[in-house]
């Protein structure tokens, strides 16, 4: 788990929602900006992994970019950012695990042909039967 609040960059501004008047004068929307490429907590390996994984969330300058006007209050919707880019982030650096090929078993070889057979006979007993002898 890597934690990139030493890292990330904020900025502030006024949000809609419930809030009534201090809505109006307090700036509680926080917007959260990282530099996927100027980090120091990650090797270039996991930072082509991040700007592969979140290319949506990543702007032309490289910055991964998340923004929380949920709460009522900066420092909450400040966290909400801050958590939000680390379950980002850790999230696309897990690597998938690689799937080996198996072969059919001869019994799952055996109900497929079964099941073909069972179609078969259907689709035979639909058939219009011919009269021209």
């Amino acid at each position: 788990m890597i934690d990139l609040s030493k890292e990330l960059k904020f900025k502030t501004a006024r949000s809609g929602g419930k809030g009534g008047q201090n809505v109006n004068k307090v700036e509680t929307m926080v917007a959260g900006y990282w530099h996927v490429q100027h980090s120091v907590l990650l090797d270039d390996e996991q930072k082509n992994r991040i700007e592969l994984k979140l290319k949506n969330h990543i702007n032309e300058d490289g910055f991964l970019w998340v923004k929380s006007q949920n709460e009522r209050s900066q420092l909450a919707n400040k966290q909400d950012v801050i958590s939000k880019i680390n379950a980002l982030v850790n999230k696309a650096l897990i690597v998938p695990k690689k799937r080996t090929a198996t072969k059919p078993t001869r019994a799952s070889k055996e109900k497929r042909i079964e099941s073909k057979k069972i179609t078969s006979e259907k689709k035979q007993v639909r058939k219009k039967i011919k009269t021209d002898f």
